[in-house]
């Protein structure tokens, strides 16, 4: 995918959904994967040009994952010329080598959200961007389908009443297919850590399952999104996560 089209696809997004205002600041979430750096890249380069003016800073929350640095981001946002705040934590301690949790996600998730939340608060930003893109809206509806049996997905724009922040998706209309191609065309710095707990999860399930339903159907994904966009389901999830 190509800048301009990256940027095409972001735009039509933001004002869709009416993501942005005047004055906002804007914190990205950066987990150091190829999609929150795609979306960092998006939105610095948006901001250039957009009606609306506005401000980000990319944020990432340091779990203390063994050998995960975030130097290369921080080459990457100087290069954005975009400010980057670290919030380290214990979180991958606490966890692991305290707690020793034998199913660890759900906890490290909250503790994860908590912390990149306050770190946002205290940098005065209004509202967070997620790098969740098209085919993790479709996942999500088909996990919450199958495991929930309920008719729920990620929404564009979602109030968060504890934290009193807007989180926004400005991806949501890119597939993973363009963001892998958008990182290997400009060669994004992606940063990893490999968590103890991975797996088969859920989510790689959903993900299985769509490649295949798209293989025997091509073009199933899009007409499933479609749906997921004309049935409203958005505004049904437009509460807090």
């Amino acid at each position: 995918m190509k800048l301009q089209k990256l940027l095409g696809n972001t735009r039509k997004a933001i004002d869709t959904y009416n993501m942005i205002e005047e004055g906002d600041k804007i914190a990205v979430g950066i987990s150091g994967g190829k999609d929150s750096l795609t979306l960092l890249y998006s939105l610095a380069k948006l901001k250039d040009f957009y009606p609306k003016k506005f401000d980000i800073i990319a944020v990432t929350v340091d779990l203390g994952y063994p050998g995960f640095t975030t130097d290369k981001i921080k080459d990457f946002c100087d290069f954005l010329n975009v400010e980057y705040y670290v919030e380290k934590t214990q979180i991958y301690d606490i966890i692991f080598n305290y707690r020793k949790e034998s199913n660890p996600c759900s906890l490290c998730s909250k503790m994860r959200k908590g912390a990149l939340n306050n770190a946002i608060l205290k940098l005065g930003c209004n509202k967070l961007a997620y790098a969740h893109h098209k085919d993790d809206i479709i996942e999500t509806f088909f996990m919450s389908l199958i495991f929930e049996g309920r008719i729920h997905t990620f929404s564009p724009v979602t109030y968060l009443e504890k934290s009193n922040l807007i989180l926004i998706r400005p991806l949501l209309l890119c597939n993973e297919g363009q963001i892998k191609a958008f990182e290997q065309n400009n060669n994004l710095p992606v940063v990893t850590a490999k968590c103890p707990a991975d797996g088969y999860t859920k989510r790689e399930y959903a993900k299985a399952l769509l490649a295949k339903l798209e293989k025997e159907n091509p073009g199933c994904k899009d007409k499933i999104f479609t749906a997921i966009c004309n049935g409203d389901l958005f505004h049904l999830s437009f509460k807090s996560d």
